[in-house]
């Protein structure tokens, strides 16, 4: 039974509001895996669609036991699929993922990893991509393969997908769910579509392309609009805050240089800040040496300095193999920096200097976090 069109009930409210962030940061979502929360998207199915495509201009399937939120208006332009341990998947797994994909969209339903593996190099010949079936990439298709059970676009019958990593001859037995695999846009996962992309970022509707913008990203800057847009925006941000702390408990906040929606739990960023490990330590302390030359360029030297002297302070705290290789430590500071708008990057001369949102952390935040 569907809740009516957005009810005063308070407990419905939260219900919706618990179901459409969950949608948005997991765009597909099986019955198996999660069932309470599948429950409540069934439960206010109509609710969500009409949040959903009115509000943001996207679009709600609900099946039996699957539930496929299609995103369209903005397409983030750094947002990489994971592995369940949070690395984001590289080149070779994304092509293996790709192969493995248009290998099962049309079924068989079971079949063994050892006809699979041949389905999938007769899909990278049909494309003139030779595939070598070394190590390297076993180990990516295995990671394509994982990718696919953590998401419930397929299971293992028999034996682990995972041996066949380290053994060539290793077999198992695999169930596919070809409903669900064509409901993932294969050109959008190869990157190989460019006009998909750009359609699928489209501005024909600004006000929901303006809120898709602050739905997805952590924060939106003056430089990243037109003048129209900008204007759009700040006439209508009292609305657009009611839309989206009803929708997904998300706070504007808004300053001279942007507008950035505000989490205050956090679960929504695919990469939360602060965040724990070395990387992550070693970010939030760079955030405060570049503080102190706000709106100025340090070259990619003067970062790694910095980063040493870090790595000498904090070590003891930090990965034995990031504090040997302060460059990289340093890159990989940078880069989470940047992946959440803290920073930006300039190719040439190569340098770092930080974006206006960095003030929202303060000096006490900086130094008693994640120690």
């Amino acid at each position: 039974m569907t809740a009516g069109p957005l009810s005063g009930d308070p407990q419905a409210a939260t219900e919706r509001r618990s179901a459409a962030r969950h949608l948005l940061a997991h765009p597909l979502t099986c019955a198996e895996q999660d069932p309470e929360m599948f429950r409540l998207i069934r439960r206010h199915e109509v609710d969500l669609d009409r949040w959903f495509t009115q509000r943001l201009g996207y679009r709600l399937h609900v099946a039996s036991d699957t539930a496929r939120l299609f995103k369209s208006g903005y397409v983030p332009p750094a947002r990489p699929l994971r592995t369940s341990g949070g690395r984001p998947l590289h080149h070779l797994e994304y092509t293996m993922l790709v192969l493995t994909l248009a290998s099962t969209v049309a079924g068989p339903a079971v079949i063994s990893l050892r006809d699979l593996i041949d389905l999938i190099r007769s899909a990278a010949a049909e494309i003139d991509l030779s595939l070598s079936g070394d190590a390297t990439e076993r180990r990516a298709a295995v990671t394509a393969l994982r990718w696919m059970i953590d998401h419930g676009l397929a299971a293992e019958l028999h034996a682990r997908v995972d041996n066949y990593a380290t053994d060539e001859d290793a077999d198992a037995i695999v169930r596919f769910r070809p409903d669900r695999i064509a409901l993932v846009p294969l050109p959008v996962l190869a990157g190989a579509d460019q006009d998909l992309l750009d359609r699928a970022d489209r501005r024909d509707n600004t006000r929901q392309w303006l809120r898709a913008r602050l739905t997805e990203d952590p924060v939106i800057y003056r430089d990243d609009l037109t003048d129209d847009e900008w204007t759009e925006l700040r006439r209508r941000l009292g609305e657009e805050g009611r839309f989206l702390q009803e929708m997904f408990g998300l706070t504007l906040e808004a300053r001279a240089e942007g507008v950035a929606a505000i989490d205050p739990d956090g679960s929504l960023a695919d990469q939360p800040f602060p965040t724990g490990g070395t990387e992550g330590h070693a970010a939030l302390l760079l955030l405060g040496v570049l503080q102190e030359r706000r709106a100025e360029w340090w070259d990619e030297a003067e970062v790694s300095l910095v980063v040493n002297r870090l790595a000498g302070e904090y070590g003891r705290f930090w990965a034995k193999d990031l504090v040997a290789a302060p460059e990289r430590l340093a890159r990989r500071a940078v880069d989470l920096l940047v992946e959440v708008r803290l920073a930006e990057r300039r190719a040439e001369p190569p340098g770092v200097r930080l974006q206006a949102a960095a003030a929202r952390f303060a000096p006490s935040v900086r130094q008693d976090t994640l120690l």
